[in-house]
């Protein structure tokens, strides 16, 4: 199954009968489906329609969508005339021109540019043609968005697949270190309760025990393990394939964690360098699966 990434763009046109209808979809990253209708107000009524449409097509992201209308039919505008207002209009300017002592002159174009003498409407459509053109539109738009989406999900899933390798050779690195780390910690702490006890009698087995004690606290096994373990199902779920992005977030969430906690024991400059180093591929990590649907 492939992955997809919840960025794209699509455009659908659909024309008949001289008639224009576009439906433009733009989607970026969402926890959820969230859809935004921008329209004419006339065409409110195929809304529904078109959101369960994009429903059964995408699962996750903000999208909006854009529906323009263009009508180029020969009588798509349709202009009438108010000739009852045009005559008081007419009444009341020759009243005046009565009332100033002069001749009337308003004329017949300067009567058509009087408010709402002339009235323009466009021609009646068929709103069952034009559901038809938006679902058609919208269908043709969604292609084009899926197509964009799964291209951007293959790129993302190229580019996971190789820094959860490098998270893998990261991780080794600094197991081969973390045998020299706990005997390091362990010379620590025997140099230091020597020192501070140099005057008195020391009980070897209980200094043995305490010193085991305290470096069981450096080491990362479990730490290292799990890590390797949530990097494998985390690859298994990326080839697998889907709607995987909110079980990515979850796993990388526990793999932040556990690298957190290897950063926290590390008393290796080696150690600790590549501990930051496995922080920030993570992170980059994180930030791209915030894209995956």
């Amino acid at each position: 199954m492939r992955v997809c990434s919840m960025t794209g763009y699509g455009k659908g046109v659909c024309e008949r009968d001289g008639q224009r209808m576009s439906v433009e979809i733009r989607s970026v990253n969402h926890r959820f489906l969230d859809l935004a209708f921008k329209m004419p107000k006339n065409f409110l009524f195929a809304e529904d329609a078109l959101r369960k449409r994009i429903k059964d097509a995408v699962g996750r992201g903000h999208l909006d969508v854009y529906v323009n209308y263009e009508d180029r039919r020969e009588h798509a505008t349709d202009v009438q005339a108010d000739a009852a207002l045009a005559q008081t209009y007419y009444r009341a300017a020759g009243e005046i021109a009565l009332a100033c002592g002069i001749d009337c002159d308003m004329s017949v174009s300067e009567l058509m540019r009087m408010p709402d003498v002339l009235t323009t409407r466009g021609a009646e459509a068929d709103e069952t043609q034009l559901a038809e053109m938006i679902g058609l539109a919208c269908d043709e738009a969604l292609v084009q968005l899926d197509a964009m989406r799964e291209r951007e999900g293959a790129l993302l899933v190229q580019d996971l697949l190789g820094k959860s390798a490098a998270i893998v050779e990261t991780v080794r690195a600094i197991s081969e270190f973390a045998p020299d780390m706990v005997e390091q910690h362990r010379a620590k702490v025997r140099k230091r309760i020597s020192e501070f006890l140099q005057a008195t009698q020391i009980d070897e087995a209980r200094l043995l025990n305490e010193i085991a004690f305290y470096s069981d606290k450096v080491c990362i096994d479990e730490e290292t393990t799990r890590l390797l373990t949530h990097t494998e199902h985390f690859d298994g779920k990326l080839r697998a394939g889907g709607a995987v992005g909110k079980q990515l977030d979850f796993l990388i969430q526990e793999m932040n964690r556990e690298s957190n906690t290897i950063a926290s024991k590390c008393c290796d400059i080696r150690v600790s360098e590549l501990a930051i180093s496995l922080k920030n591929t993570i992170e980059m990590m994180r930030e791209q699966i915030q894209n995956l649907e």
